[in-house]
C-alpha cells in the first residue's frame, strides 16, 4: 500500500470561469464565486464592488473623481488615477493606480490582500499566479490509498464533498476543481509503483485546481459518500478510450450492468444505471461539466441549475413512493447518446429531462418530435425512431404534467426534435423551467423549485397505471 496525504481547501463556488478569459475565484465561509477580470495598462484589475457584494450589504456612488464605497457601515475614498486610498481611517497603498471605469470602481487585483482586511477584519491569502483568493483561508484533508493486486484503484477520501469536473484522455484523468478551493500541502507529483495508475499531480491556474491521475490504461472516477470518496480505477477493457468523460453512480447507487445490446447506430460509450430494482423515473439533468448549458448570470449556469432541480425532483419523487434515478449527480459532460443508453439501461416508466431558462415565464413542456429519416432493420428499431412507440405515452405524461403546472404557473406543451427523447424507449419529456415573473432568483429558490417538483410528480401520479410499471 502507498499513503497519500494533501490538503484541500473546504467551501463551494458558485459558477465557473470560463477558460478562454481571466478569472479570479474568491473562496468564503459567507459565499463562494468567480469574477471576471479586465486588463489596464498591462495589469489585471477587477470591480471591487462585485467582490464585496456576495460578503454582506455594501453600496458605492461616485463623487466627482472620487468614488465612495460603503461596506457594512465601514467608508473608503478611492480617487481616479491615484494609488492611495483611504480605508476605515488610515492610507492604503496600492500597487497600481485605481481606476474609475463608467461608475466601477476598478482595482489591481494584487492589491486586494491590503484592501479587504480593512473591511472584513479578518485575514486574506492571495495565490497570485494562479488568481486565487480565500478568506480566512482554511483546509479540508483527504487522504488517497493505493491498492493493488486484481483490484488495483486509487481511493481519494475527503473530509468534506467535493464535486470536481472530470475528463478522461488516453493515460489521463483530469479532475477540475471549479467549484472547491484545492490547496496542495504536498509535492506537486506523487508516483506509484505501478504502471497502470503511475501517479497523481497537482496544479491550480486561472482560478482553479486541477488534479491529473496519469497510467498506462483508461481511467474512470466513481463518487461516493455523498461526494467525500473519488475513486479512480482502471476501466473495463471493452471501455473505448476515446470517451471524453465517464459516469459511474455514488457508492451507494444500485450494482451496474452492461446496456443491452441493439443496433442503434450509436457509438457512444454510456454511463449504465441499470438498477437491481425497477425504476420508475428516471430523471435527467441537461447539460455539464464543460457543456455549461446557457450563461444566465456571471454568477449562474444553466448545468447548475438543472442538477439542483433534478435532485429537487428526486426527493419529490421519493417522498411519492417513486423509485427514480439520476443520469447524472455531478458535474460531468455526458453526450446525448450517452443519456439515452444510461436511461434505457434503466427501463423506467419514465424518462424526464431537465432544462432552465430566463426566456418567457413558468414552464415549457417538450414532447419528442420525430422525423422519418430511418429505416427499421427487421428486429432492430433505428436509434432515432426509438420512440415511435412511446409517443402517445409521452403526450399523455406532458398533458398531466401540463395541468398540474398551469394551476399555478403558465404553462406550454411544444413538440420538438430535441434530443435524446427521440431516442428513448420509455414515455419521455423535456422540463425547460423559466423564472416566475422574469426574477432570476427564481431559478435558484427553493419554493419555486419545491412548487414545481411538486406539480411534476403529481401530474405524473395522476396517469402512473397508463405509464406502465417499467420494462
Amino acid at each position: 500500500m502507498s499513503l497519500l496525504v494533501l490538503a484541500f481547501g473546504s467551501a463551494l463556488r458558485l459558477a465557473d470561469g470560463a477558460s478562454d478569459e481571466k478569472v479570479i475565484s474568491v473562496y468564503s465561509p459567507v459565499a463562494n464565486y468567480s469574477l471576471s477580470l479586465v486588463e489596464r495598462d498591462g495589469m489585471d484589475y477587477v470591480s471591487l464592488l462585485e467582490i464585496l457584494e456576495p460578503l454582506g450589504e455594501v453600496s458605492s456612488r461616485v463623487d466627482g473623481q472620487n468614488w465612495r464605497l460603503r461596506f457594512k457601515g465601514t467608508d473608503g475614498v478611492f480617487r481616479n488615477g491615484s494609488a492611495r486610498v483611504h480605508v476605515h481611517g488610515r492610507n492604503i497603498d496600492l500597487p497600481a493606480p485605481f481606476l474609475l471605469d463608467n461608475a466601477r470602481g476598478l482595482v489591481p487585483v494584487d492589491s486586494l490582500v491590503g484592501v479587504l482586511p480593512a473591511w472584513l477584519g479578518v485575514p486574506v491569502v492571495f495565490h497570485s499566479a494562479a488568481r486565487r483568493l480565500f478568506i480566512r483561508e482554511g483546509g479540508t484533508t483527504y487522504s488517497a490509498q493505493l491498492g493493488s493486486g486484481t483490484s488495483l484503484k486509487l481511493v481519494l477520501n475527503f473530509t468534506s464533498p467535493v464535486n470536481p469536473k472530470i475528463a478522461t484522455e488516453p493515460g489521463k484523468l483530469r479532475m477540475t476543481f471549479t467549484r472547491d478551493p484545492v490547496i496542495a500541502s504536498g509535492p506537486p507529483t506523487v508516483s506509484f509503483n505501478t504502471t497502470s495508475i503511475s501517479s497523481a499531480s497537482f496544479v491550480e491556474s486561472n482560478g482553479a485546481a486541477e488534479i491529473t491521475i496519469t497510467g498506462a490504461v483508461p481511467l474512470l472516477a466513481s463518487f461516493g459518500n455523498d461526494g467525500r470518496t473519488i475513486t479512480i480505477a482502471p476501466a473495463p477493457s471493452a471501455a473505448p478510450a476515446r470517451q471524453t468523460a465517464t459516469l459511474i453512480p455514488p457508492a451507494n447507487s444500485p450494482p451496474q450492468a452492461a446496456p443491452p445490446t441493439a443496433a442503434t447506430g450509436s457509438t457512444a460509450a454510456a454511463p449504465q444505471l441499470a438498477p437491481s430494482q425497477p425504476v420508475f423515473a428516471v430523471i435527467d439533468p441537461s447539460h455539464g461539466g464543460t457543456e455549461t448549458g446557457a450563461t444566465l448570470s456571471n454568477t449562474l449556469l444553466e448545468k447548475d441549475v438543472t442538477l439542483a432541480f433534478a435532485r429537487q425532483l428526486r426527493q419529490e419523487f421519493v417522498s411519492k413512493g417513486f423509485s427514480q434515478l439520476l443520469v447524472r449527480d455531478q458535474d460531468i459532460t455526458l453526450t446525448t447518446d450517452q443519456r439515452a443508453m444510461a436511461a434505457n439501461a434503466a427501463r423506467p416508466a419514465l424518462y424526464i429531462s431537465i432544462h432552465a431558462s430566463l426566456d418567457g415565464k413558468g414552464a415549457r413542456l417538450y414532447t419528442p418530435l420525430l422525423f422519418a429519416t430511418a429505416e427499421d432493420n427487421g428486429l432492430f428499431v433505428a436509434w432515432d425512431h426509438a420512440q415511435t412507440s412511446f409517443l402517445e405515452s409521452s403526450q399523455l405524461a406532458a398533458v398531466s404534467i401540463a395541468a398540474e403546472l398551469g394551476k399555478g404557473l403558465p404553462t406550454r406543451i411544444i413538440p420538438a426534435a430535441l434530443r435524446p427523447l427521440g431516442n428513448i424507449v420509455a414515455p419521455a419529456v423535456a422540463l425547460e423551467i423559466a423564472p416566475r415573473n422574469g426574477a432570476i432568483a427564481d431559478l435558484t429558490a427553493t419554493d419555486y423549485q419545491q412548487q414545481v417538483a411538486a406539480s411534476v410528480v403529481a401530474g405524473i401520479a395522476a396517469v402512473r397505471d397508463r405509464l406502465g410499471a417499467g420494462r
